[in-house]
């Protein structure tokens, strides 16, 4: 059998002792600490002496002392390997010390109330395949193995441009995009852009990695209320006004995070208005623009040709997979391109080539459209579901509207709820929800977000059963 990697082993004794019984406990001591563990095949016989510096009679004279005592196992024509079941781990002739006893891990949630994930069931994985083999296999392949354009393939830009174009109502060339691991790389790299010991004005609640990505970067967080009709502007006026060096302004419009409401068209207007005003950057994070289930999704702000000053960030991974990690940023500003391009090569050199072609191809061949189509009919018949359960066990007990797109509802209790306990009770019946802590900066939030897109109807019909027993 092949061993994929070889073992090292320090052949060090001491004297006084037998070494066939220190080589033994020399691998007990590695089945203990997890490095050698259950199935692992061990290396034959000759390497092992070799590894131990010993001849082979007193190899096997170890060897024996662990099939007998039940550590390790033989398998005809296959090896020796360490056994599955393994024997107690105290009381091993006193040489070994006793082992830290672990405490035992909580069970992993069945049902998991997520942020807002999408359904890999769906996802069109087989046509993924597929068009990356061809890729991959295609001619030419070998000056795609050297190393691409910091901001990513230029034939993937210009797809992702013209779909911002056509879809979003924006004015972009590939020149303005920069192909990123997901989009909170692309946060992560505007973050690291913006001017050192700056301010930043968020919406609270709100999505709390890009917040860490902001804070790493150094900068300060002004939070601002969010109401039915998004970020209000009075707040952000306030911060303007106050005299803080304020660099930028991040915001979840189309579907506010948490809380999934969109920013309405009067205060877009204003809020465009004040980043002209004042100068700064308007972040705009379209995390779920593709799922829209009413006549037609709000156009970005990015999409006003009167906005100085934006970076545009959007995600591939919820149109195909939550693994396939594409997301992409626009700015209609050539400095920051620049920076941002300057940023990448130093982190990470370039994106997946091979994996922006394979998803290029299932652009240019009508399968992202056609999937889309489906997907976004899946998602609103579940939606729809989902609103069928809440109205039935707690409609007496929390507010929330009927989201118009995306994957989750938002739920406000009509009383103030300890979500802690109400989270530990729900984990022991394995049953996972993000609490308020996670979108919020102080814990005042008395709400939550509900995810569907990726559970069954049954976990969906169970865990809001669940939700309201302990509400």
């Amino acid at each position: 059998m092949l061993r994929p990697w070889q073992l090292e082993i320090a052949p060090e004794y001491e004297p006084g002792k037998p070494v066939y019984l220190q080589i033994a406990d020399k691998i007990i001591a590695d089945i203990k600490s997890g490095r050698l563990k259950s199935g692992n095949p061990l290396p034959g016989g000759r390497v092992m002496a070799r590894l131990f510096q010993v001849n082979r009679n007193t190899l096997v004279e170890a060897l024996n002392v662990l099939l007998n005592e039940g550590w390790l196992v033989a398998r005809e024509r296959k090896g020796t390997f360490v056994a599955d079941q393994l024997p107690a781990l105290a009381g091993r002739r006193g040489s070994q010390p006793t082992p830290t006893e672990q405490p035992a891990l909580p069970p992993l949630p069945q049902i998991r109330f997520d942020d807002g994930h999408p359904d890999s069931r769906i996802a069109p994985a087989t046509e993924l395949a597929r068009a990356y083999r061809h890729i991959f296999n295609r001619k030419a392949r070998w000056q795609m193995m050297g190393y691409g354009h910091e901001l990513g393939d230029a034939a993937f830009r210009r797809a992702i441009a013209q779909m911002l174009n056509h879809q979003r109502g924006m004015q972009l060339q590939e020149q303005h995009l920069c192909i990123t691991r997901g989009s909170q790389m692309a946060m992560y790299l505007t973050a690291q852009c913006l001017p050192a010991n700056s301010s930043v004005i968020i919406e609270h609640p709100g999505y709390k990695p890009a917040w860490k990505a902001l804070e790493h970067a150094g900068l300060k967080l002004l939070p601002v209320r969010v109401d039915n009709e998004g970020l209000v502007i009075e707040d952000v006026l306030a911060h303007l006004l106050s005299g803080k060096k304020i660099s930028a302004l991040y915001t979840t419009p189309h579907r506010q995070y948490p809380t999934t409401v969109t920013l309405s068209l009067p205060r877009r207007m204003q809020l465009i208005q004040l980043s002209n005003q004042y100068g700064f950057t308007i972040i705009e994070d379209d995390y779920d623009n593709e799922f829209h289930f009413g006549y037609r999704p709000v156009l970005p702000l990015a999409s006003f040709p009167q906005l100085k000053h934006y970076v545009y960030i959007g995600t591939m991974s919820k149109v195909v997979a939550p693994a396939l990690r594409i997301g992409y940023l626009a700015t209609n500003s050539a400095a920051t391109i620049e920076q941002i391009g300057t940023l990448r090569k130093i982190i990470d050199v370039q994106s997946d080539t091979f994996m922006e072609q394979a998803v290029l191809e299932l652009i240019n061949d009508g399968t992202i459209k056609r999937h889309l189509k489906k997907a976004t009919l899946h998602y609103k018949t579940k939606r729809d579901l989902t609103a069928d359960i809440l109205q039935q066990h707690l409609s007496d007990k929390v507010n929330y509207t009927l989201p118009e797109g995306g994957l989750a509802f938002w739920l406000q209790p009509l009383r103030k709820t300890n979500w802690k306990k109400a989270a530990s009770v729900l984990t022991a019946n394995g049953i996972h929800i993000i609490t308020p802590d996670n979108y919020s900066l102080n814990n005042s939030v008395n709400g939550i977000r509900l995810s569907y897109g990726a559970l069954t109807p049954e976990q969906l019909e169970t865990g809001i059963k669940a939700l309201a027993s302990v509400l």
